[in-house]
C-alpha cells in the first residue's frame, strides 16, 4: 500500500516533505532500514515468553507451533503480557495441542479462563479448536483462511500469519500503533488514524523475518517506546523518529478525551451453607459474562441498573449487608451491594451449591470473586477438601 509519500500533517498541522530532516526514514525509501536495525536490536533484546521461539532457535529452523501462537494471541487480546503467562502455562498444560482442547468440555475451559476477563473469547477459542479439529488440526496459514474461523479478527489473523506461517502480513496492536505513532509524528487522532498506521507498517514489513518483525515491534513498544517515559536513548530507531527530533514523543500517539463510563448499580447475594458450600448459578449463553457462573445477582445490565436491595433476593432469609464492591467493565464501571445469609435450603431451581474446597476451581469472573471476598474472605482461594 502506497504510504503519504509527498506531504504528510505534523504535529503541528503543518506539512513537510517525507525526505526533510524531520520527516521519519521510512518514508523517505529506508523502511529497510528500519527493519534491519529493529531486528539486529531484537536479536539482542527480546522478550523471552511462555509462547515464543526466541529468533536463535528459529534461525535453527525451530518454527513457531501455530496453535500456541493462536491460543497466545486470543489470550492477549487487550490483556497484558504478565496476566496472560499463568493462563498460557496452564491452557497448554491441560491441553497441549488443538485436539485436546477441542476433546474438552466447554465447562472446563470456561473454568479455567476465569479471572482472564473478556468472555467472549474463551467460548470463540473453543469453537474455533472445535472447527479445527475437525479440519484435520491444521490452521489456515493465511490471514484470508484465518478470518474464517470464529474469533479470529484481522489483528489475530495477521499476527498468527506472520508469527507461525512467516508471511509478511502487517501486525498492527496498541504498542505498534504508539511506535508509528511517534516515528512518523501522526497527528490524526488514533481513533481515525488506523488506516494510515497500517499503510506504514505495510510498507515497513520486511519479506524475510516479517514474524521476528512483528514480534520485535511489539517489544519495542512494550519496554522502549512507553506510553509515558519512553526510553528514546535505548531506541534503535531514534534516529528514525520523527517525534524525538520534534523534542516530544508522548504527545504521540493523539487521542481524542475519552468519555466518562457510566455507573451501573445493583445487589449480590451470598449464600453459604454451614459446611461452606455458596450458593451459584450459570449465566446465560450470550451476551456480558455469557456462560460464566456467578452468585445471584439483580438484573443489571451496560444500560440499566439493577434492583439493590435485599428485596431483589433469591429466596427469603436473614440478608445482612456485606459491603459494596466496585468493579469496570469496558462500557461502563458497576458497583454491587453485597448481603450475606446463611442458611440449610436446598438450591433453588437453576441454581446449585459449590463446596468449600471447588469455588476456587469454578469459572467466577472476576467480578464475582470479588462479591463472594467481599462477604467471605479467602472463599475463592484454593481449599483443601475437609
Amino acid at each position: 500500500m502506497a504510504l503519504h509519500d509527498q506531504t504528510r500533517k505534523t504535529a503541528s498541522g503543518d506539512t513537510s516533505k517525507a525526505g526533510s530532516r524531520d520527516s521519519s526514514k521510512a518514508a523517505s525509501g529506508d523502511s529497510g532500514g528500519i527493519a534491519s536495525r529493529l531486528l539486529g536490536w531484537y536479536d539482542a533484546h527480546h522478550r523471552d515468553l511462555p509462547w515464543r521461539i526466541a529468533p536463535r532457535d528459529v534461525l535453527r529452523g525451530i518454527r513457531p507451533d501455530p496453535y500456541r501462537v493462536w491460543l497466545s494471541e486470543v489470550m492477549l487480546q487487550q490483556t497484558t503480557v504478565e496476566a496472560v503467562k499463568s493462563y498460557f502455562r496452564a491452557f497448554v498444560g491441560k491441553w497441549p495441542d488443538v485436539e485436546a482442547l477441542a476433546a474438552a468440555s466447554t465447562e472446563d475451559v470456561m473454568k479455567a479462563w476465569a479471572g482472564l476477563g473478556y468472555y467472549s473469547r474463551a467460548r470463540n477459542l473453543k469453537a474455533c479448536a472445535d472447527l479445527v479439529a475437525r479440519q484435520g488440526g491444521r490452521f489456515p496459514a493465511t490471514e484470508s483462511g484465518l478470518k474464517e474461523l470464529p474469533g479470529i479478527g484481522a489483528y489475530t489473523a495477521a499476527a498468527i500469519a506472520a508469527i507461525a506461517f512467516d508471511h509478511p502480513a502487517a501486525v498492527v496492536d496498541g504498542n505498534v500503533e504508539r511506535v508509528v505513532s511517534r516515528l512518523f509524528s501522526i497527528a490524526t487522532p488514533l481513533s481515525e488514524a488506523k488506516a494510515e498506521i497500517r499503510a506504514f507498517v505495510e510498507r515497513m514489513v520486511p519479506q524475510a523475518r516479517p514474524g521476528d518483525f512483528a514480534q520485535a515491534m511489539m517489544d519495542l513498544g512494550a519496554t522502549i517506546c512507553t506510553p509515558r517515559r519512553p526510553r528514546c536513548m535505548l531506541c534503535p530507531l531514534r534516529e528514525d523518529c520523527s517525534a524525538i527530533l520534534a523534542g516530544d514523543p508522548e504527545r504521540f500517539p493523539v487521542r481524542l478525551p475519552k468519555a466518562e463510563k457510566p455507573l451501573r448499580r445493583g445487589a449480590a447475594f451470598v449464600a453459604v451453607r454451614a459446611d461452606g458450600a455458596i450458593l451459584l448459578r450459570k449465566r446465560a449463553e450470550k451476551g456480558l459474562l455469557g456462560g460464566m457462573t456467578e452468585v445471584p445477582t439483580t438484573g443489571w445490565t451496560a444500560r440499566v441498573d439493577g434492583a439493590t436491595t435485599d428485596a431483589a433476593a433469591p429466596f427469603p432469609a436473614d440478608w445482612r449487608p456485606a459491603g459494596r464492591i466496585g468493579h469496570v467493565f469496558t462500557h461502563f464501571a458497576l458497583e454491587l451491594d453485597v448481603f450475606k445469609t446463611a442458611t440449610e435450603s436446598a438450591a433453588p431451581a437453576g441454581h446449585f451449591w459449590s463446596l468449600a474446597h471447588e469455588i476456587s476451581g469454578e469459572a467466577l469472573p472476576t467480578v464475582m470473586k470479588k462479591v463472594i471476598e467481599a462477604a467471605i474472605p479467602g472463599a475463592t482461594k484454593k481449599q483443601r477438601p475437609l
